[in-house]
C-alpha cells in the first residue's frame, strides 16, 4: 500500500479577511494559514505517507522578509527527519517571477521545472510523478498539451495547477479540457489553483483538493487535504482531511417565523449551534443573512445596529471567545399587505417596484451607471462583495428588495418600535 498527500493552495501567511474589522479579533486570523500547514505536516507523520504533492500557490506573492521561508522550511524538515519527499510545483501566486526572495529547501523537497514538463520517476513505490509550474503569474497557453505520455508499469500522476475549462472566481489559467487530461493516460490528477473541494471525475480521478484554510467567507465550509491510497498499481481510496483551524460560515436565517427579535435570536442561537456541531472544536467566523417577508422587517431596518450587536451577544452566549460574527446583511421584506389604490403613496410604491425589475430601459441605465463605477473602483470589491455586482442578475433583484424595504420604511407613518416583545 502507498499512500500520500495532494495539497494545493496553502497560500501561506495570506491574512484572514473580516475579522481584522472587529474589536477582539483572534491572534489566529493571522495565523491560521501557519497552523493548518502544521495540521498538514502532523497528519503526513500521522499516516506515515510516502510521499507529499503541493500543487501551487505554497504563498501569496512575494514575501515580505524571510520569515515566511524559514516557517516552511521547518515544517519541511519535519518530514525530511520522517524520511517523507515533498513535490511540487508553482501556481500563479509562487510563480518564479513573482518570488524575489529565495531560501534553500531541505534535500527532501523538490520543486519541479518551471520551464517544460518534467517527470520524477519513484521506483521503490511503482509511481511516475509528472508536472511543470509556473514560470510568471499569467500563464495561458496549455500546459498539459506538453506533458509526457504514461510510463508504462507505474501509477502515473499528473501535478497541474490549472482552471480546466473555467471555474467562477478563479483567474482562467493553463486551460485545459477534462477529456485532454482523461486522454494522457495517467491514473491520478492532483490539480491546484480552484479553492472549492471537487472531485472533477473519478475514472481517472481529477481532483481539486481546495485550500487547507479558508480565509475569507467566500471560503466557507470544511477545507484541507485530500489523502490518497494505491494497491497493485491502481488508486483504491480518495479522502478529504480536514486541516484548517477556524471555520468560515455562512449562516441564512429565514425570519418568517420569529414574531420577535427574541424569537429571532432562538432562531440565531439554534444555527449556531448546529455550525458548531459540523466543526467541533474549531474557532467560527460566521455571516449571517436575514431573509424572508416577515413583521419584523421594520424592527430590523430602524435599528440595524442594534440587532447587529445583540446577533454578537447571541452568538457569544454560544460560543464565548470561539466565535466571530463576520458580518450581518439583512436581506428582509415586509410581508405584502393588502393592495392600495394606485394614486396612494403607497400603492404607487408598489406598483412601480411591481414592475421596475422588468422595466429594459431602467435596467439598461442602472447597468451604465454600473460600469461607470465599476470603472473608477478596484475590481477586487466586486469580488469580495458580490452583492455589489449588478451584472448578476440575483444582485441586482437583492438591489430592488432593498430599495423597495427601505422605501417602505421611509414611508411609514407608525411610531418608532421600542424593541419590547
Amino acid at each position: 500500500m502507498v499512500k500520500f498527500i495532494h495539497a494545493a493552495d496553502i497560500h501561506l501567511d495570506s491574512p484572514l479577511r473580516g475579522l481584522e474589522r472587529y474589536e477582539g479579533a483572534p491572534d489566529l486570523a493571522r495565523s491560521a494559514t501557519r497552523q493548518a500547514l502544521e495540521k498538514l505536516v502532523q497528519l503526513a507523520l500521522e499516516q506515515a505517507v510516502d510521499f507529499v504533492l503541493l500543487v501551487g500557490d505554497l504563498y501569496d506573492g512575494d514575501w515580505r522578509d524571510y520569515n515566511t521561508g524559514l516557517f516552511f522550511r521547518r515544517q519541511m524538515t519535519r518530514l525530511q527527519e520522517a524520511g517523507i519527499p515533498v513535490f511540487m510545483v508553482r501556481g500563479n501566486h509562487d510563480a518564479a517571477s513573482q518570488i524575489a526572495l529565495r531560501l534553500s529547501l531541505p534535500d527532501n523537497v523538490r520543486e519541479l521545472s518551471h520551464e517544460q514538463p518534467e517527470t520524477v520517476i519513484l521506483e521503490n513505490l511503482g509511481v511516475a510523478l509528472h508536472g511543470q509550474g509556473y514560470a510568471q503569474r499569467a500563464v495561458t497557453e496549455n500546459l498539459a498539451r506538453s506533458y509526457p505520455p504514461p510510463v508504462s508499469g507505474f501509477v502515473n500522476i499528473g501535478l497541474l495547477h490549472t482552471a480546466l475549462e473555467g471555474r467562477e472566481g478563479h483567474e482562467p489559467y493553463a486551460p485545459c479540457t477534462v477529456d485532454e487530461l482523461v486522454n494522457k493516460g495517467y491514473d491520478y490528477w492532483a490539480l491546484g489553483h480552484v479553492h472549492q473541494r471537487e472531485i472533477v471525475q473519478k475514472e481517472p480521478w481529477i481532483v481539486y483538493p481546495g485550500v487547507i484554510q479558508g480565509r475569507h467567507v467566500r471560503e466557507a465550509g470544511r477545507k484541507g487535504c485530500t489523502l490518497v491510497a494505491l494497491d497493485h498499481g491502481r488508486v483504491v481510496s480518495v479522502e478529504h482531511r480536514d486541516v484548517d483551524v477556524l471555520r468560515w460560515c455562512r449562516c441564512q436565517i429565514d425570519c418568517a417565523p420569529a414574531a420577535s427579535l427574541e424569537g429571532l435570536l432562538d432562531l440565531v442561537r439554534a444555527e449556531v449551534r448546529r455550525e458548531l456541531e459540523r466543526a467541533p472544536g474549531r474557532p467560527l467566523a460566521l455571516r449571517f443573512q436575514l431573509v424572508g417577508k416577515t413583521a419584523l422587517d421594520p424592527v430590523l431596518r430602524r435599528g440595524p445596529d442594534r440587532v447587529e450587536a445583540e446577533i454578537r451577544a447571541a452568538v457569544q452566549e454560544q460560543l464565548g471567545d470561539l466565535g466571530w460574527v463576520e458580518k450581518v446583511q439583512l436581506q428582509t421584506s415586509s410581508p405584502r399587505k393588502q393592495a392600495v389604490q394606485e394614486h396612494l403613496p403607497a400603492g404607487f410604491l408598489q406598483s412601480f417596484f411591481d414592475a421596475l425589475e422588468h422595466d429594459p430601459e431602467l435596467v439598461e441605465a442602472v447597468q451604465e451607471c454600473f460600469q461607470e463605477l465599476k470603472a473608477k473602483v478596484p475590481g477586487e470589491l466586486f469580488t469580495e462583495y458580490t452583492e455589489l455586482n449588478l451584472e448578476d442578475p440575483g444582485a441586482f433583484r437583492g438591489l430592488l428588495r432593498e430599495a423597495q424595504s427601505l422605501a417602505e420604511l421611509a414611508l411609514s407613518l407608525k411610531e418608532e418600535p421600542d424593541y419590547e416583545d
